[in-house]
């Protein structure tokens, strides 16, 4: 079976890096959105460590819509949907896939919004290892809530809207622990309930991971 999941997970990033859009344009957009805002900023005023945080996240749920409206549209071209839902393999394998797929696109653009906030932004990495932790951590959220809700949206012409009217109200509070959480990291500052935002961020993850498991397969096999 595992077999099967890496299969999957490699076919859609070998398809993703052969086209280049796939990737290209969460980038894209990520870039033009700190661009944008950097502009707001007057010459030679200080952008706060949580405007920072909270303009990376922002850049990072845009993307997060387009690499997973991409990655659920590999299979709609050509029906080949069909051909995984009658493949012995456990439904829950194709969320995990795409899953892991998603991770691996939306860690490659944020090391890219990154020196963006950095050097648009004037943004330091005080503490950058706390800082790549917490990145992992609330993509973990993301692409949870981002593959189970990617596989709803498929099949609607109205697809990028749909999933964008979802996936963002569902996702508040763990972009409200990662902007308190990079802000912290980003700024040197303290915050006063570290443990807390943390422990939002694992337990969103760790609840949307189950959710996925369990209605995944109601919702992909549904047409």
């Amino acid at each position: 079976m595992s077999r099967g999941f890496l299969s999957i997970t490699g076919k859609d990033l070998k398809l993703i890096f052969s086209d280049g859009t796939g990737i290209i344009q969460p980038v894209l957009l990520g870039l033009i959105l700190v661009f944008v805002f950097s502009l707001s900023t007057p010459v030679g005023e200080e952008v706060p460590a949580q405007a920072g945080a909270s303009i990376f996240w922002l850049a990072t749920s845009f993307a997060l819509v387009l690499v997973f409206n991409t990655l659920y549209s590999l299979e709609e071209a050509n029906q080949a949907r069909v051909g995984l839902l009658i493949s012995p393999l456990p439904l829950q394998y194709i969320w995990l896939s795409k899953a892991c797929s998603g991770f691996v696109l939306l860690v490659l653009a944020q090391m890219i919004f990154l020196p963006a906030i950095m050097v648009f932004l004037g943004q330091d990495l005080a503490d950058i290892w706390s800082l790549a932790g917490t990145i992992l951590l609330v993509d973990w959220g993301l692409v949870a809530v981002g593959s189970l809700l990617g596989a709803v949206s498929q099949g609607h012409s109205s697809r990028d809207s749909l999933l964008s009217v979802v996936i963002f109200p569902l996702l508040i509070p763990l972009l409200l622990a990662g902007i308190r959480l990079g802000a912290c990291f980003m700024g040197g500052g303290a915050e006063e309930n570290l443990a807390g935002w943390i422990g939002i961020a694992f337990a969103f993850g760790a609840v949307f991971s189950g959710a996925a498991m369990i209605l995944f397969p109601f919702v992909y096999s549904e047409y």
